[in-house]
């Protein structure tokens, strides 16, 4: 029996906003974790910051969930990234980087990064693995069209908003 015939290969592409995302986030001797449960993360210093932290700016970076079912880091005030950017296409901005798990960036004091459980992280192997390791494997399906599940995501957290 050929291996193709008994094998039958799986997918990152996983339901809408699955894999537990979330931040890492430490200074010091300052450690805690930040689950990512809403499609616009705000990390600064202001009132209204979804993840507040002090000695930052008031809005110092933001983490979108976008309709790809990708979070995407913008970094607005001072600090590093380490993540790969490969938004250009689809986001723009040279401050701005599509997040995989172990992405590192800072903002002031703090350190983050970002986690998300691999079977959902579309990062690797999306699309298939290109050359160096197991180049004959046979790419992945399609990644699937997440759009009504961002839409319904998305009127959901309106109406939450609103009671």
């Amino acid at each position: 029996m050929d291996i193709n015939e008994r094998y039958t290969p799986t997918t990152t592409h996983a339901v809408w906003g699955a894999g537990e995302p979330h931040l890492l986030v430490s200074r010091d001797d300052e450690h805690t974790v930040h689950r990512i449960d809403v499609d616009l993360v705000r990390i600064g210093s202001g009132t209204d910051a979804e993840l507040h932290l002090d000695d930052i700016d008031p809005v110092h970076a933001t983490i979108m969930h976008d309709d790809r079912d990708e979070y995407v880091l913008t970094l607005h005030g001072k600090g590093e990234m380490s993540a790969q950017s490969d938004v250009a296409a689809t986001h723009g901005g040279e401050r701005t980087e599509t997040l995989r798990t172990g992405a590192r960036f800072t903002a002031g004091p703090w350190t983050f990064v970002f986690v998300r459980d691999e079977y959902a992280d579309h990062g690797r192997p999306f699309g298939g693995r290109q050359g160096g390791e197991y180049s004959d494997q046979a790419p992945q399906p399609p990644r699937p069209d997440y759009s009504g599940d961002a839409s319904a995501a998305s009127a959901q957290s309106d109406s939450s908003a609103d009671t």
